[in-house]
C-alpha cells in the first residue's frame, strides 16, 4: 500500500510539474515577442482559477471526510444489530439455537471477508453472495424456529434479523457512494490550469523559484492524493480496519 501511495503521489506531483513547465514555456514564447514593459499578467483571472481550485479541494475533502465517518459508524451499527439478533436467539427453542448460532458465526466471517477482499472486485462479489446466502439460511431457520413461539418472541427475533439484513444494503450503498466523476474531472482541470498559470506568471520575471515550485507541487499533489485516499479507503493508506475490529470482537463473543 505504501508503495502504491508513493507512486500515486509521485505521479500527481510529476503531473503538476509538467503543467507548470507547460505554462512556463508558453509564457516564454509569448514574452519573447513583447517588450518588458508590456509583460503583464492578469491577477483577477489567476485568482479566479485558484479560488475555484481551492473551493473544489475544500468541497471534495469535506465530502470525503463525511462519507468516511459514515462508513465507520455503519460498521458499529452492523456489529450492534448482529449482536442484538444473536442475543435474541435465546428466545427460540433450545433445539433450534445451535445451528443458528453456528450460521451467525459464519455470517460475520463472510461480512468481514467482503471488506477485506477490497480492491479485488471478484472476491468482493463472491463474499457478498456468500453473505446473502447465509442471510437467507438464517432467516429460513428463524422462521421455522419461531412457529411455536409467542407473538412477542416472534416480533423480537424477526425484527432484529430484519435490521441485521437491512444494514448490509446500507453499507453496500455507502461503499459505492462517491461524487460524480465530473467533479473529479473539474478538480483535475483546475489543478492543471492553476499549475500552468503558476508557470506562466513566473516566466514573466524570467526567474524560476525552485523552492516555491517544489513546495507548491508537493503540497498540492499530496492534498489531491489524501482526498482520493479518503474517498476510497481500504485501497491506499487510509483504512477503517480498526473499526472492523468491532465486528471481529463481536465474533469472539460468540465463541
Amino acid at each position: 500500500m505504501k508503495v502504491l501511495a508513493s507512486l500515486v503521489i509521485s505521479g500527481l506531483v510529476a503531473g503538476i510539474f509538467l503543467s507548470i513547465e507547460a505554462g512556463h514555456q508558453i509564457g516564454l514564447r509569448r514574452w519573447a515577442r513583447l517588450p518588458v514593459s508590456a509583460r503583464t499578467v492578469f491577477p483577477a483571472l489567476e485568482s479566479s482559477v485558484f479560488g475555484l481550485m481551492s473551493l473544489l479541494i475544500a468541497f471534495t475533502f469535506y465530502g470525503a471526510g463525511a462519507r468516511f465517518d459514515t462508513r465507520k459508524s455503519l460498521v458499529a451499527q452492523e456489529a450492534n444489530t448482529i449482536g442484538t439478533a444473536y442475543l435474541r436467539l435465546d428466545l427460540l427453542p433450545e433445539e433450534a439455537q445451535p445451528a443458528l448460532r453456528d450460521d451467525f458465526r459464519k455470517y460475520i466471517r463472510s461480512r468481514l471477508a467482503v471488506y477485506q477482499a477490497i480492491p479485488d472486485i471478484k472476491a468482493v462479489k463472491a463474499a457478498l453472495e456468500r453473505s446473502a446466502a447465509l442471510q437467507n439460511k438464517v432467516w429460513s431457520e428463524a422462521i421455522e424456529a419461531v412457529k411455536g413461539s409467542g407473538p412477542a418472541e416472534k416480533t423480537l427475533v424477526l425484527s432484529s434479523l430484519n435490521e441485521m439484513i437491512d444494514i448490509t444494503t446500507i453499507r453496500t450503498v455507502a461503499l459505492i457512494t462517491h461524487p460524480p466523476a465530473v467533479v473529479f474531472a473539474l478538480l483535475g482541470l483546475t489543478v492543471v490550469a492553476s499549475s500552468a498559470l503558476t508557470g506562466y506568471t513566473m516566466s514573466a520575471s524570467g526567474i524560476r523559484d525552485w523552492v516555491f515550485l517544489i513546495s507548491f507541487a508537493l503540497v498540492l499533489g499530496t492534498a489531491i492524493y489524501v482526498i482520493l485516499d479518503y474517498e476510497f479507503p481500504r485501497i491506499g493508506l487510509v483504512h477503517v480496519d480498526s473499526v472492523d475490529q468491532v465486528l471481529a470482537e463481536t465474533l469472539k463473543k460468540m465463541d
